[in-house]
């Protein structure tokens, strides 16, 4: 049975009321290594982006669901990204905003009810994961949720004056 909901956060598709929310994550300047972000995005173009949230995954090769605590409140993002249903397959790419919500299974209990959801509802075989060098608690997070390191990307990413690694994690249906 596909569940979006886990036992602390629910996955659920953003909504017009996120717009807040999404311009506060998408704007912080600290994210913007993992998200390949270079300039801030004005409310008008995140209106535009959720107005066509809407569209299939098919359509876009991209999901983005947000990530919700009991309240109901946003609290961070996971994507599908890449998505190639000839290959079965898809990356993955989570961001919790806040500090006080990170390290306390938020983001485990979302790649595993992601993960379910790409493997049964969405018929993918593998799922792969980008992250950088350095990022000890991502790393930690994927190792524990059976992604197997596969490759390095030598200076695959430039931050801050300087390039940097980045490690390739991919995951098979069992």
């Amino acid at each position: 049975m596909l569940r979006l909901k886990g036992e602390h956060i629910r996955l659920r598709a953003l909504e017009p009321d996120d717009l807040d929310f999404l311009y506060e994550l998408e704007n912080n300047e600290t994210l913007w290594e993992i998200s390949g972000t270079t300039t801030p995005y004005s409310r008008h173009i995140l209106k535009k982006y959720l107005d066509n949230a809407h569209r299939d995954i098919y359509d876009v090769k991209q999901l983005r669901l947000c990530i919700c605590d009991k309240n109901d409140r946003g609290i961070g993002l996971i994507d599908l990204f890449d998505f190639d249903p000839k290959n079965h397959r898809a990356g993955v790419g989570i961001v919790v905003l806040e500090d006080k919500n990170r390290n306390r299974g938020v983001g485990e209990e979302a790649i595993r009810l992601l993960t379910d959801y790409a493997f049964s509802t969405l018929a993918m075989r593998q799922l792969y994961a980008n992250v950088v060098v350095g990022n000890t608690t991502s790393i930690h997070l994927f190792k524990k949720l059976g992604f197997q390191e596969v490759g390095i990307k030598k200076d695959w990413i430039f931050s801050n004056g300087i390039y940097k690694d980045e490690i390739l994690f991919q995951k098979l249906k069992t």
